[in-house]
Parts: structure tokens; C-alpha cells; sequence
């Protein structure tokens, strides 16, 4: 599928309010265009029957509907986790999942192409940054997947490739657009944001009155030993990030989930299990544990080589500690890792 480089994708209410009264349409245009991108999600122009024919055909000169296009779809082989390949305009490839769990089908949308924050236990970060998404293509994600899978998508995390805070406007813009009214399949409620922790930005999210649910990676309570699995935190020690989810929390209401990858001998340790239960003490907060996914696709050098996970055994008993202390936990069951689509995995090798 060719695209063209303009496109309607990406653009909030407001700036086509603009656009169309510049083209001397009127201010009502943009609700049914938008109506018709967002809510809808035509990909043709042809399709927006309640505008004129006129428009129509204008605006297919001009513009484009879609911001990426589907390079390639791998199932897993169990069929139910399935991964895509997505290409945009600049011809970057990024990938995103879906991920079906009892009654909710999960989709892990990406924001930016790579990610530069070099984490030892994540794919992405291992093979560099290239570019960031527009709003456009990571909604896209979400109209392209959710066409390709048989039943509808019911939540969105961005876990993807890429740190949704260092793309902020763009992924900001994109929740604004699943906010509005007219976009009434899947609400902010469903949607989580992870982040690595950029603190400036977490609380600029806070107070943008979107109340997304917000994931943080933790995956260490030690500031030494965050910093040799996750870089980031030399630039943004842990200690700040706990402040700014704080503060997302009092502005937003509920609570933050703390990601957490099971390293063994580094972060499963009992000394690590009492860190946990102190800091949920202080911040309302539920687990998610994370199995670490093999990292052999993209093989890795230095501290990534050389990390393992956690045995079944030890994930269970650290998990039951945290349970015993009144802390909501949830292990992650390992899905598409035979696609190279497990959390932590997503890298484009090869297209």
C-alpha cells in the first residue's frame, strides 16, 4: 500500500477545524472527518458519505488517510498473539502486538522507531533510535492491527518500541484523539502509558488532564542497580521518578503500576522483595512481573549476554511475599516468544 507524505492522520479536532475553514469549508466539516478517520477508521475518502462528492475528490488530490502501511503479520503458534510490521512514510519499519488474555485483547502500540535509552534487558534499546512517531502513525497502529485481528481491541498499552515520554507531543496528541468523544471505541481508561522515567514529562502528563493509567519501570528499588540495567536512571535517578509518580497519582486518582522484569541475582533477591513492600507502602501501587525473554534474535554483547531470568520457582516465591504483605501482583504469562514478540523483544532485524 503506497502513502501519500500528506495526511489527515494525526491531526486533532482543532487543527482540521482550521484546515477546512482555510478551504473555505465549514467548521462542521472537521467533526465529520474526523468522525469518519478516528471513530470509523476509513482508510478511502470515498467512504465519508455524508460529506459532498466535491470534497471528496478534493481531498483525495491532496491528502492521504493512512500513515503507515502493514509490511508483514506473524502469527504465534498457538495463532493468538500475533505481530506486525509496519512501514511509514519515511520507510522505517516498527512493529507492534496484540495480545489476547481472558476477555481483553491488548494492543502494545510503539512510539518511536528503536529507543535510545539502552536497556540491558529490552531488544528495542539495544538496537539504537532512529526516528520518533507521529500521532498519525501510532494511531495507526491501532486502526492497521485492529483490521487484521478477529475480535476488537479492547485495551492499548504503550510498551512498544521507544519511550512514550521522550516522543511527548506525539504521544500526547494521540491520547488526546482516543479522548475525544467522537472516538468512542476505546477510552482513556484503557490505556496505559510506560515509561522508563522522565520525570519533567510524567508530571507535564499528570497535569494534562488525561487520565490514562500509567505504568512505571521500576524493575529495581536500588538506585546502583537500576542504573546498570536501565542507563537512564544515571540522568533520572529513581528517587526523582518517585516523585513525579506521586504526584501523577494525587493528580489522577488510583494507582501506578511498577514493572518489574526478573533478573536472576540481580533484582530477585530477598533484600529486593522488603525494598518492594516498603515502597508500595508509600505508593499505592500494583506489581506487574515480568519473566525475561530470551534476547538471543538480536545477540547481545556486555551486561545483556550475560543476564538470565528468574526460575518459575523463584518468580512464584517472590511473588508470594509481596501477595503476603497485602500487595496486588500480577505475573505476566509469556506470549509470542516464538515470534520474537514477548515483552522486552521487539527489534526490527530484518524486513
Amino acid at each position: 500500500m503506497s502513502l501519500k507524505q500528506n495526511t489527515l492522520k494525526g491531526l486533532s479536532l482543532p487543527e482540521l477545524s482550521s484546515l477546512f475553514l482555510e478551504m473555505g469549508e465549514p467548521r462542521y466539516r472537521a467533526r465529520q472527518v474526523f468522525n469518519w478517520m478516528y471513530n470509523h477508521r476509513v482508510t478511502d475518502f470515498s467512504e465519508m458519505q455524508n460529506t459532498p462528492k466535491s470534497f471528496r475528490e478534493k481531498m483525495k488530490e491532496q491528502y492521504g488517510l493512512l500513515a503507515l502501511s502493514l509490511d508483514k503479520k506473524i502469527e504465534s503458534i498457538d495463532g493468538a498473539t500475533v505481530k506486525f510490521l509496519f512501514r511509514t512514510n519515511q520507510d522505517h519499519v516498527i512493529e507492534s502486538v496484540i495480545i489476547p488474555e481472558s476477555d481483553r485483547v491488548t494492543l502494545c502500540v510503539s512510539t518511536q522507531v528503536g529507543c535510545p535509552l539502552d536497556c540491558k534487558f529490552c531488544a528495542t534499546g539495544l538496537m539504537g533510535y532512529k526516528a520518533n512517531l507521529t500521532a498519525g502513525e501510532i494511531f495507526d497502529q491501532y486502526l492497521l492491527g485492529g483490521r487484521e485481528y478477529p475480535k476488537p481491541i479492547t485495551n492499548i498499552v504503550y510498551m512498544g518500541m521507544g519511550e512514550p515520554l521522550l516522543n511527548y507531543e506525539a504521544t500526547v496528541k494521540s491520547l488526546s484523539i482516543f479522548s475525544e468523544e467522537l472516538t468512542k471505541e476505546v477510552s482513556l481508561r484503557k490505556i496505559t502509558v510506560s515509561t522508563s522515567g522522565i520525570p519533567a514529562k510524567i508530571y507535564e502528563l499528570a497535569d494534562t488532564g488525561l487520565r490514562v493509567k500509567l505504568a512505571f519501570s521500576l524493575h529495581s528499588c536500588y538506585e546502583e542497580i537500576r542504573s546498570r540495567i536501565m542507563p537512564i536512571n544515571k540522568k533520572y535517578p529513581l528517587a526523582k521518578n518517585l516523585e513525579a509518580v506521586t504526584y501523577f497519582l494525587e493528580q489522577t486518582g488510583g494507582r501506578v503500576t511498577f514493572e518489574y522484569v526478573m533478573l536472576s541475582g540481580i533484582n530477585d533477591r530477598r533484600e529486593d522483595e522488603e525494598a518492594l513492600v516498603a515502597l508500595c507502602r508509600k505508593i499505592p501501587a500494583k506489581i506487574n512481573i515480568i519473566p525475561f525473554n530470551s534476547l538471543a534474535h538480536i545477540n547481545p554483547t556486555g551486561i545483556a549476554a550475560e543476564l538470565k531470568p528468574s526460575s518459575p520457582e523463584r518468580i512464584a516465591t517472590f511473588a508470594g511475599k509481596l501477595r503476603k504483605a497485602g500487595i496486588t501482583v500480577m505475573v505476566r504469562n509469556t506470549k509470542g516468544q516464538d515470534i520474537a514478540a514477548a515483552c522486552g523483544q521487539l527489534a526490527v532485524t530484518q524486513i
